[in-house]
């Protein structure tokens, strides 16, 4: 299902859904590691330090200290592969999907707010 709005509209809801982030503590995530933690969440699984890196475009250390603050904030845990001890899983967690519940919240409100 498409929503129409205009490019004023789009821009005043990124800033509107940005401030609410901004808000929400010491959850304040870059826009890297909002990319990640939607990648995590959003793709079906399993998800590698080196899939990531290729994905977003960026280097693996990239990948690696971004995650790094996320497992700090619990929104993303990681675990050595068993199958493949070279690479790095990371694994989805609780306070993670109860975070980008609440950012989804808010965007559905702050979307709501421009449309009228």
């Amino acid at each position: 299902m498409a929503i129409e709005i205009r490019a004023g509209q789009a821009l005043k809801l990124w800033h509107d859904v940005t401030l609410e982030l901004v808000h929400f503590g010491e959850q304040d995530l870059t826009a890297r590691q909002m990319a990640i933690l939607l990648t995590v969440y959003l793709e079906p699984p399993p998800h590698t330090v080196r899939g990531l890196a290729a994905k977003l475009g960026v280097t693996k250390p990239a990948i690696t200290r971004a995650l790094d603050t996320m497992g700090r904030m619990k929104l993303v845990d990681r675990r050595r592969d068993e199958a493949d001890r070279r690479n790095v899983v990371i694994l989805r967690t609780v306070d993670g999907a109860l975070y980008l519940e609440k950012l989804a919240d808010v965007l559905v409100e702050k979307a709501a707010e421009v449309r009228r």
